[in-house]
């Protein structure tokens, strides 16, 4: 067994039991993503190029810091605020499902200023012409032809004319023949005096909204402010009352008293609240804000303002709410399908693998453990899309097991000893593991530095499971099969073998591998420009979408028709589940989502429906989300080519890709045609299919580099020949294995998991047949003749 025997069941122990210790109890040690756990997802931007240059330089770390405090005073439970790139800020708040108070407390720039108000009119007339509110006066009125002019306009009209006309003995020059004009005045356009801005008050209850005139630079601004909270008035409205510094109160004190009668217009954010009359000089430094506020709206402004302004304005550009329930039903599905691919998974092995299949069960299992322990250690926060990439890593895991397998099976053939056997499995396996292994992670890390928010904590637990499946399939299993024959101990290595190892010609039949690839290549292209555009979903396209639960049977039709009465553009109805689930997505330039919810509640009723989930993104935030996704599908092409380039040669790195390519355009055609969205989890589900399928080819090209140094008078036809008939049984057994996963994952992974699933099982099969068709008929054709 070896003199580090003992030393390797340590560290196997000390792994498995670090991985225990660090996600027990796990509900306490695992961090849940706001997919599972309910909550509200914001990407905000702060638009620096609003502000003066000089204070550009650390305004968005001056916002992170102000959101952070804002939110810390709403209350959030373990809220997350980072910054992400140059300009952009990440919100995550879990358990919060008011989407529309969480974006006014995190986006309000909630710059206070106070100004006084002019009273003068000829001024206020010259900012009102400027501004285009003054009606022009009404044109002389010109009477119909025909009808009689009143009696004393007669006698004036003779009189003028009597006054304009020549006496007889006066000469009348050509020019005086006809009545003087006077000269038009040229009207000249008014501008705004210099100093002021116009601004409207909306008025309150039957009061009308004033326009008012503001001097431009305020007497006072809320960097003074020490503290706002919420009162009420005389007549129980909410209002905000605040206190200022020792300095900002001696400037209110100054200022009231110099402007007695005049007004005060308390401004936030650019908008008029109030402009009350000064009756006198107001020392202590108090005031109040009113503004026909709620409760809630009172006391979220006095929130903001205690937290401060943000040193730019800030934009929502995506926005993602799930409800609790949701979250829960996501769980509970996903447990269900990952508890299902791993019996089907374990019960395949042990059954066809017996010995072998039972120790490689047991490192399936081990290797969900450590994966748990990696997350819990990190603070990785496990999501919906993670839990599909546990169910995945099942399968995956499974991979090298079966490569390693069937490298054993070889050996016993060889008729060699059972310790022989285990050995030269393991060891002539190693390279293809390591290889596959390698541009899996690569197409993970890549999906990890693009992705976001859930499509993160995929690539997370894909990357996380396949380093432990590494370590549990090459170096646990091995302690096993060495303590199972320590001594001169014998065990069976008796595997079933359905799929006996063919002697077929796949080369002479290449030209029908072409031919059927050309098509599938071809109709993904089709599928991807007649269909492309029309498929995405708003995660590139912006807009909203909204998943409700409904208490009763819905009428599709009136709410169809009551979205379309409240101007919703672009309205789509999907339903899923039973009758009384329904999936609205809307597709809207616009990202306001009151008008759906006034609808819903004008056809349903208000108590009568629950808003499971709502995203909501900007064109801008789909555009980069779009152009992201392609960049990493671009990236990991181009390492995949690198990496086999330089592992084999430039030939075989160059057709793998080309194989990849062809794999995920024809998965992407197909799926385009079953009428499904395309989202980032399908970048997500491409990506994957990336690393799956070059998985199945590395290994054929493996084989032939193997049996090229053996068989240096075999043609390179030959060679590929033996190789692919050597791992066909190989590769039907991986996919397969890998494809009962993502079945368990299809059929009970729920609505959200089950696009990502579809285009996974379609990618995987035709992965399959590239390989043993395509790929290496491509290298033979490309060989040098001798």
């Amino acid at each position: 067994m070896g003199k580090y025997f003992k030393w390797k069941i340590l560290l196997i122990l000390a792994v498995i039991g670090g991985s225990v210790w660090a996600s027990y109890p796990p509900e306490q040690k695992i961090n849940l993503g706001l997919d599972l756990k309910g909550g509200i997802h914001m990407l905000l931007q702060v638009d620096t190029e609003k502000i003066p240059e000089k204070q550009r330089e650390g305004a968005v770390d001056r916002a992170v810091e102000i959101i952070r405090n804002r939110i810390d005073e709403f209350g959030v439970k373990e809220p997350s605020i980072i910054k992400q790139g140059k300009e952009g800020i990440v919100v995550q708040l879990p358990g919060l499902t008011d989407e529309h108070r969480a974006k006014d407390i995190v986006s309000k720039t909630a710059h206070l200023e106070f100004k006084i108000v002019s009273e003068d009119a000829n001024l206020l007339e010259q900012a009102r012409k400027a501004a285009g509110l003054v009606t022009p006066e009404p044109e002389p009125k010109v009477l119909p032809e025909g009808e009689a002019v009143p009696e004393e306009k007669k006698d004036l009209e003779k009189s003028e004319k009597a006054e304009t006309e020549p006496k007889p003995d006066e000469k009348v020059s050509k020019s005086t023949s006809s009545p003087t004009k006077e000269p038009k005045k040229e009207t000249v356009p008014a501008v705004m005096p210099e100093g002021y801005e116009l601004k409207e008050l909306e008025g309150e209850g039957d009061m009308l909204s004033q326009t008012l005139l503001l001097e431009a630079n305020p007497i006072l601004t809320g960097e003074h402010l020490t503290n706002a909270v919420v009162g009420f008035d005389q007549y129980g409205q909410a209002i905000v009352e605040f206190e200022l510094d020792k300095e900002g109160a001696k400037i209110f004190d100054d200022v009231t008293f110099r402007n007695i009668g005049k007004r005060l217009a308390i401004v936030l954010d650019g908008n008029v609240h109030s402009a009350p009359v000064i009756r006198d000089r107001i020392p202590g430094g108090r005031g109040q804000i009113s503004g026909n506020f709620t409760p809630a709206q009172a006391s979220d402004l006095a929130l903001v303002l205690r937290a401060g302004a943000l040193p730019a304005p800030v934009r929502v550009i995506e926005q993602r709410t799930v409800g609790p329930t949701l979250g829960r039903d996501s769980i509970e599905k996903g447990i269900k399908a990952a508890l299902g691919g791993a019996a089907l998974v374990i019960l395949f092995m042990i059954i066809y693998y017996r010995v072998s299949g039972l120790i490689a069960s047991v490192a399936v299992f081990l290797n969900l453990v450590i994966l748990v322990g990696f997350m819990a250690l990190s603070g990785a926060s496990l999501t919906l899309p993670g839990i599909a990439g546990i169910i995945l890593t099942i399968g995956m895991a499974v991979d090298a097991n079966v490569l390693i397998s069937e490298r054993m099976r070889e050996e016993v053939r060889l008729g060699k000893a059972v310790r022989s056997v285990i050995s030269a499995g393991y060891h002539k396996a190693f390279s293809a593991i390591f290889d596959s292994n390698v541009t899996t992670v690569l197409a993970a890390g890549i999906l990890m530095w693009f992705g976001t928010g859930p499509i993160r904590g995929f690539s997370v637990t894909l990357m996380f499971g396949l380093l432990a499946s590494f370590f549990t399939a090459l170096f646990v299993t091995r302690v096993v099969f060495d303590f199972l024959t320590r001594g001169k101990n014998e065990i069976s290595l008796k595997m079933f073998e359905l799929i006996k190892q063919p002697n077929f010609d796949w080369i002479s039949k290449r030209f029908f591998g072409y031919a059927f690839s050309i098509v599938l290549v071809g109709l993904g292209l089709f599928a991807i420009f007649a269909r492309g555009e029309r498929n995405l979903g708003i995660d590139f396209t912006g807009g909203s979408l909204q998943e409700v639960h409904l208490n009763q049977p819905p009428d599709l039709g009136k709410i169809r028709a009551a979205l379309e009465q409240a101007d919703v553009p672009s309205v789509q109805l999907q339903s899923y589940g039973d009758a009384k689930d329904q999936n609205i997505i809307v597709r809207s330039k616009t990202e306001d989502t009151k008008p759906i919810f006034d609808a819903l509640t004008k056809v349903v009723g208000s108590g009568n429906f629950e808003v499971r989930r709502s995203d909501t993104l900007g064109p801008a935030a789909g555009k980069e989300l779009f152009q992201k996704g392609v960049k990493a599908i671009a990236l990991s092409l181009v390492l995949m080519l690198i990496y086999i380039w330089y592992r084999f040669h430039f030939r075989f790195g160059f057709f793998a890709t080309l194989m990849v390519f062809h794999d995920s355009i024809a998965a992407l055609g197909i799926y385009l045609l079953s009428g499904r969205e395309f989202s980032l989890q399908t970048v997500a589900a491409i990506l994957t299919i990336i690393g799956f399928s070059v998985n199945d080819t590395i290994v054929i090209y493996d084989r032939a580099r193997e049996n090229a140094k053996l068989m240096r008078k075999l043609s390179p036809g030959e060679i590929f020949n033996l190789s692919i008939n050597q791992c066909f049984g190989r590769s039907i057994l991986t996919t397969l294995t890998t494809m009962l996963v993502v079945v368990s994952l299809f059929l009970f992974g729920g609505p959200a998991l089950n696009d990502f699933a579809f285009i996974l099982l379609v990618g995987f099969g035709i992965g399959v047949y590239s390989t043993v068709f395509v790929a290496g008929p491509l290298i033979v054709d490309s060989s040098p003749k001798s």
